[in-house]
């Protein structure tokens, strides 16, 4: 245990995917050698795939889903091979997500695209056909990136549901996405969500001005156990964070912003302002 490498999820999507490889084993109780005889790898090539030096690959991928019981599920370790080879998700995004399904409470803050969780399907695909055609990513890319949100809007199914706490900068709704049509359906599903007893949903007005308290997207989640981690991207890469000081001072400005912000009944009223002049 003295030589033990202490790993970093943060640092790539390789990392990413060796630090839930060894967090699920260790959680099952397994040493390398127990994930080894279940796969048919020896426990080299598993502790190579925990420490980043050796790449993990499909047929990998699939064998150690089969003996954590993942292959066919959304957390696959498959799925997520396939998407870090693809470059669909941002560094850091995976584990992000991976933490998100278990959450308690999810906090969201955005500037001018409705968030994730909260857009239909048709703004999603406007924002990936959009991609495609400016060649960040491939129409491949683009439609696994639309299948990859539709799964992870699924934990606001869940029962019980997490708190779901959304500041969006007046931007995301007055920003025009995919046409009249398209952007009235979405402004009609967040006035819907809005009326979910486990969602809070603000508005951080253009009048707030210099108050508003932060300038790039953040996510932050309250665990079970009440441990807090926040995520935050800006435009190349994702960082996920779990040092308590960095967190608590990530939440402490989120609670000012929401404080600057307009209360949920106001919020409602602006979108469907907004709304009014879309058709």
């Amino acid at each position: 245990m003295g030589n033990r490498k202490v790993l970093d999820p943060d640092s790539g999507p390789m990392a990413a995917y060796g630090a839930r490889l060894r967090r699920m084993r260790e959680e099952r109780g397994w040493r390398q050698e127990d994930l080894a005889a279940r796969t048919g790898y020896s426990s080299k090539h598993i502790s190579g795939v925990e420490i980043g030096s050796r790449p993990s690959t499909l047929k990998f991928s699939r064998a150690v889903d089969v003996a954590f019981g993942l292959a066919g599920t959304d957390q696959s370790f498959d799925r997520e091979c396939r998407q870090v080879r693809h470059g669909v998700l941002l560094e850091g995004f995976p584990e992000y997500v991976h933490q998100e399904r278990r959450a308690a409470e999810i906090r969201v803050f955005d500037i001018g695209i409705i968030p994730g969780l909260l857009q239909t399907p048709e703004y999603a695909e406007v924002l990936a056909s959009s991609s495609v055609m400016r060649g960040a990513i491939t129409a491949e890319q683009a439609a696994e990136r639309v299948t990859f949100l539709t799964e992870r809007q699924q934990v606001l199914e869940r029962q019980p549901p997490p708190m779901l706490f959304v500041v969006m900068d007046e931007s995301c709704i007055r920003r025009l996405v995919g046409g009249p049509e398209v952007m009235a359906a979405q402004l009609d599903r967040l006035v819907e969500l809005a009326a979910h007893p486990y969602t809070v949903l603000q508005v951080a007005p253009f009048a707030i001005g210099e108050r508003r308290s932060l300038n790039l997207p953040v996510n932050i989640v309250t665990m079970p156990d009440r441990s807090v981690l926040s995520y935050a991207e800006s435009q190349a890469q994702g960082h996920l964070t779990r040092e308590g000081g960095a967190v608590s001072s990530m939440l402490r400005v989120y609670h000012q912003l929401a404080a600057e912000s307009l209360s949920q009944a106001d919020t409602v009223a602006m979108i469907k302002e907004v709304r009014k002049g879309m058709l």
